[in-house]
């Protein structure tokens, strides 16, 4: 059993604590950290978890194995060198960093200090992510001709003011900080390294943040990826994979049904039957806090590497250029 503390205990924090407090026994969580104390007393103090004053205290806690950050995007590249440093494993909110040199400089720490890390991609522990993974990597989908992503949330709708999320430094291209980077990991895993990419952004409807992200990557092995995001609609997720011998993906809203649609025979106006398989109430959230946990003790490893979290870093960063140009970027 992993020994946690979390640091930052906003709706997402309290979110990932809720997902397994008294339901794992992989990991559990017995001390936090919070910006604004007064907010977190009642919530730890139900679930025995110690409230600290200051991280140090949390990092110098020889009773706790591993740190768990939902903390403003900018202080993510001292977060996780300070809990490395600490001889933590670390698990960081997405995006890991900003920047890829702030990624390499982070991950150096992480291999020096010989800890675990993993950031918090969940999507790709849903089963029928899975089986989209399975078919395209056994060949059975037949070359990938694009993939399609969209994901959305009313969250951008009610953000306060005061919130960091709605700072541009903390939140650059908009929906793309906060939802378009699961994605940018999506067809990373799916589909390999991208070499380019192009963004278009802008503010519909929220009021305080640009809400509607659409980007586009070519990837180095030709395949090219379309995804939409937005801050300002009704709860979805979804991913498309095309190739030669079908369609494979997961039906709106969420990732419960997957769907497999194979290229009928007789032509093209002939018809195939679909295949369908349920998937239905799995706890992403939960799914991705033990497999950090596993992964720290030993058992696993995480399925997010370390290239792949700079390389995700590395394409975000030309995303965000690509927004503020108007123009195509190559991934460095």
């Amino acid at each position: 059993m992993i020994k946690a503390a979390i640091v930052g205990l906003g709706w997402w924090g309290k979110t990932i604590v809720e997902s397994v407090q008294g339901k794992s026994d992989q990991i559990t969580f017995v001390a936090a950290n919070t910006r604004t104390r007064a907010k977190a007393e009642d919530f730890c103090r139900d679930r025995k978890i110690d409230l600290r004053d200051d991280l140090d205290a949390v990092l110098k806690d020889p009773g706790i194995d591993a740190v768990v950050f939902t903390t403003p995007h900018r202080q993510h590249e001292e977060h996780v060198k300070r809990a490395a440093q600490a001889g933590k494993h670390v698990c960081m909110e997405k995006p890991f960093t900003l920047t890829a040199a702030s990624a390499r400089s982070a991950i150096e720490a992480v291999k020096k200090a010989g800890v675990v890390l993993a950031v918090d991609f969940q999507r790709r522990f849903h089963p029928s992510v899975g089986e989209i993974r399975r078919r395209v990597r056994d060949g059975s989908l037949g070359p990938i001709s694009f993939c399609v992503g969209e994901v959305s949330t009313p969250s951008g709708l009610a953000l306060p003011k005061e919130s960091w999320r709605v700072n541009p430094e903390e939140t650059p291209a908009g929906a793309m900080t906060g939802l378009g980077v699961h994605l940018v990991d999506a067809f990373i895993d799916l589909c390999g390294e991208v070499e380019e990419v192009y963004c278009i952004n802008a503010r519909r409807a929220a009021p305080l943040v640009d809400d509607t992200t659409v980007f586009t990557m070519k990837h180095k092995n030709g395949v090219i990826s379309t995804s939409y995001c937005t801050l300002a609609s009704a709860a979805s997720y979804c991913i498309a994979v095309f190739g030669k011998n079908g369609i494979a993906d997961t039906a709106r809203p969420s990732l419960d049904t997957f769907r497999f649609m194979p290229v009928a025979q007789g032509g093209p106006h002939a018809t195939a039957q679909p295949e369908i398989i349920e998937h239905k109430g799995v706890n992403l959230v939960k799914a991705v806090m033990e497999a950090f946990a596993t992964a720290a003790q030993g058992k696993t490893a995480f399925p997010v590497t370390h290239d792949q979290i700079i390389h995700g870093v590395a394409v975000f960063e030309a995303i965000v250029q690509s927004a503020k140009t108007g123009r195509p970027v190559k991934v460095a």
